[in-house]
């Protein structure tokens, strides 16, 4: 006699063609989407530059009308050609005068001077990485105690922010990050005993916080038994 326990579990339920096709197809977008967005986007600032660049050149002189073809991505080359050019001259003595004496002159302009300095100002942030770039991604409490945060060291707090601090120790300039668009966020001040610093780079931060929290950097990091 059989009993219940005797009879064979039901086998899973295979899925269907449609089923199927739908995780393909699911699986072919993952795969073509970087790939398009990513060409798609190089394809469009090459194009941007040369649709700012190549009107700026004489007809005689742009290539298209010797070979008879439009060649995408000579904006961007004569560009690059015509700004290495500029930072080659400007070292020199002749072109620091020259830049001198124009900067001399816009600074007489009362609304020009204003943009002039606001834009030179952002220029000299983002392309001086020298002295200017963040020291190392970092882990704190914000806003309150028990909610974390990546945050990024940019300096030691001097002058009249340190003194009138009021701590014993260190202040540390930590810059906030927003998400999904790091690059604006919070200039907070912390005391340096207060700020974990973190094994992994301001690169691979900055992609953790552009993510919202979906790509972590592969690290392998000590477990408590190792550590024992």
């Amino acid at each position: 006699m059989n009993t219940p326990f005797d009879e064979e579990p039901p086998k899973p339920r295979q899925p269907g063609l449609f089923a199927r096709l739908r995780s393909s197809f699911l699986t072919g977008i993952v795969v073509i989407a970087p790939v398009a967005l990513t060409v798609w986007l190089l394809w469009s600032i090459i194009g941007w530059f040369d649709g700012f660049v190549l009107p700026l050149i004489p007809y005689n002189f742009r290539l298209e009308q010797y070979i008879g073809i439009n060649l995408r991505g000579l904006g961007i080359i004569i560009f690059l050609l015509f700004t290495i050019f500029i930072g080659w001259i400007a070292k020199g003595l002749i072109g620091r005068s020259l830049i001198a004496y124009a900067e001399s002159l816009v600074s007489r302009m009362p609304v020009v001077r204003s943009i002039y300095s606001g834009v030179k100002q952002i220029a000299e942030t983002v392309f001086n990485q020298s002295d200017r770039s963040f020291e190392k991604a970092c882990l704190i409490q914000y806003p309150r105690k028990g909610i974390w945060a990546i945050g990024f060291i940019s300096t030691t707090a001097k002058g009249e922010v340190s003194q009138r601090a009021e701590i014993s120790g260190e202040l540390l300039s930590i810059f906030v990050p927003t998400t999904p668009n790091p690059t604006s966020g919070f200039l907070l001040f912390f005391p340096k005993e207060d700020v974990i610093e973190l094994d992994m780079s301001v690169e691979e931060a900055a992609k953790l916080v552009i993510s919202a929290g979906l790509v972590y950097p592969d690290q392998n990091l000590p477990t408590p038994e190792e550590d024992d």
